[in-house]
């Protein structure tokens, strides 16, 4: 889990113009992904403050402040940017005074200034730090995305994983990440895969080596995030034991606290791996939207059953 965003790029992210330049941000971080709009703060009551967040001034601060005398606001102001603030951000046809600014660069405050209406802008950014402070782990596997869904490959060392993923990028399928995935928890159903920048758009093939993904197939290949739909765990055939053959009960695997739906395939020479997880990945969007064929043959076994006692 990232434990901070840097200032800078954050500003660099969400286009933000500096009206503090003399300001130095490089040093300032963000600890929580989430934001205030000081709209008690600026009538002067500080308790409960979250002056750890990103303070957003929208227009209905800013045209309060408008109708309040210049030797009232200023100890308000100087309060408010007194508490170790990270940021301040004003958005679209808004803008901080004078005094402001100046309080500002003597309490080394930053001030921003957005072109974007507030909501946009709220939701945006609000998004945008959920992701880089969402809780994240390293696994190891392949994440491709079929058909909009993301399938996240995984077994054994050497079973084919990579073999499968290049199948499916022939296909006309992207590739996120190879060997190692990073998963983020954005939301209690939502997880979020990526690849590590060092790896991003690479396969490794036993045999060939490294190859780069984007380069051989074009950049149409590739994807840099996805979520992760689904799980198809790759293991060697064991005759001994007894696989699933209808798919009526949903096996999940667990990442983070989320449940993902997966499941076990025997690899056996001949199989056509890239095939099996295409046909995986479009029976499972099939089922979200509310066709189990499993469900639908066990249906007509037991009308079926009926009409044959009815006889």
């Amino acid at each position: 889990m990232a434990s901070c965003i840097p200032l800078t790029k954050m500003a660099e992210q969400m286009n933000l113009k500096n009206m503090t330049p003399e300001i130095d941000i490089s040093q300032i971080k963000v600890h929580v992904p989430d934001i205030n709009r000081p709209a008690l703060q600026l009538t002067g009551y500080f308790d409960h403050f979250a002056y750890e967040r990103v303070q957003i001034v929208g227009y209905v601060e800013y045209t309060y402040l408008q109708g309040i005398p210049m030797e009232q606001k200023l100890p308000i102001y100087e309060k408010f940017v007194s508490f170790k603030i990270p940021c301040i951000i004003f958005t679209s046809k808004t803008e901080p005074d004078t005094e402001l600014l100046n309080l500002c660069n003597i309490y080394g405050v930053p001030v921003f200034h957005t072109e974007k209406a507030t909501s946009n802008f709220m939701a945006e950014i609000i998004r945008w730090m959920n992701e880089e402070l969402a809780p994240c782990i390293s696994i190891h596997g392949v994440l491709v995305d079929v058909f909009g869904e993301g399938v996240l490959i995984m077994g054994e060392s050497g079973i084919g994983k990579s073999e499968a993923a290049l199948e499916l990028i022939k296909r006309g399928h992207r590739l996120v990440s190879d060997d190692v995935v990073e998963i983020r928890k954005i939301s209690d159903v939502t997880l979020m895969g990526t690849a590590p920048d060092i790896t991003r758009h690479f396969i490794e093939l036993r045999g060939i080596g490294i190859i780069d993904v984007k380069t051989l197939y074009g950049v149409e290949s590739v994807k840099n995030n996805q979520s992760i739909d689904m799980v198809i765990k790759l293991e060697e055939w064991d005759r001994e034991k007894e696989y699933d053959r209808l798919g009526l009960e949903e096996e999940y695997t667990e990442f983070l606290g989320n449940k993902v739906v997966c499941h076990s395939i025997p690899i056996r020479p001949g199989r056509n791996l890239a095939i099996i997880v295409e046909t995986a990945a479009v029976n499972h969007r099939q089922k979200k939207m509310g066709y189990n064929a499993a469900q639908e043959l066990y249906n007509r076994v037991q009308q079926n059953l009926v009409k044959r006692r009815e006889n």
